[in-house]
């Protein structure tokens, strides 16, 4: 299912949201300026190497590509679609958090991920880079804020696409459910040289969000009206 927008109307601008759409879109431009060559020696000097972290080093090293995996992407599609759920379901995030504590949660998020994905796949010899952990998390505070909430989405009916507006708990639920049980059946997987998506990082990102989306979010001002 692909979302378009959401039914909650957020109450003020979302200006992280917009600044990390700006980042990543900034980054992203600049990759398809490289050569494959370069952008080889992009990925893996400023993506996340599970194998790279647990053979220590230096601080720097180890810990910088964690924020800076975050903001790279391995194409049109894979950047697409992580910048299109931040852009539907960000902004609410966002709105009940106030920026500050939502650029938090968003960093946060997103080292739960990689932490999720360096332990599914400690030996990992290649580069892991996207903003979709981060995104997850942001699913997984959707999900405990706005539980009533719907989603406009494309969704796949045989061979056509039909725009239907589904619960956003069904859409979220279902979405964590293909990351859980494709995590699981990437566990089985022996050979560790073989790139795709990182399934665990997906899923500690949505339980990392789940669990501190409540934490931050501010308390709704609710307006009680003069009984005369």
């Amino acid at each position: 299912m692909i979302p378009l927008r959401d039914s909650v109307r957020s109450s003020s601008r979302p200006l992280m949201v917009y600044a990390i759409v700006l980042v990543n879109t900034l980054v992203f431009f600049f990759e398809l300026s490289l050569s494959d060559r370069d952008l080889a020696r992009f990925f893996y000097e400023y993506g996340l190497i599970a194998r790279d972290f647990w053979a220590g080093g230096p601080a720097a090293e180890r810990f910088f590509p964690f924020l800076s995996s975050m903001f790279m992407h391995a194409g049109w599609v894979h950047f697409g679609s992580n910048m299109l759920f931040l852009w539907v379901f960000g902004d609410n995030i966002e709105d009940r958090m106030g920026r500050v504590s939502f650029t938090l949660f968003y960093l946060a998020s997103g080292v739960a991920a990689a932490l999720g994905q360096l332990w599914a796949s400690p030996a990992s010899p290649l580069p892991m880079i996207g903003a979709s952990g981060a995104i997850a998390g942001i699913l997984g505070a959707y999900l405990r804020l706005f539980p009533r909430a719907r989603v406009i989405a494309l969704v796949p009916i045989f061979f056509f696409l039909q725009i239907m507006e589904v619960p956003a708990a069904l859409f979220l639920a279902f979405w964590f459910f293909i990351q859980l049980a494709s995590g699981t059946l990437a566990l089985v997987a022996t050979d560790t040289a073989v790139g795709g998506t990182a399934f665990w990082a997906h899923i500690g990102g949505f339980v990392a969000g789940f669990v501190l989306g409540p934490l931050l979010a501010r308390r709704r001002r609710i307006e009680v009206l003069p009984p005369w």
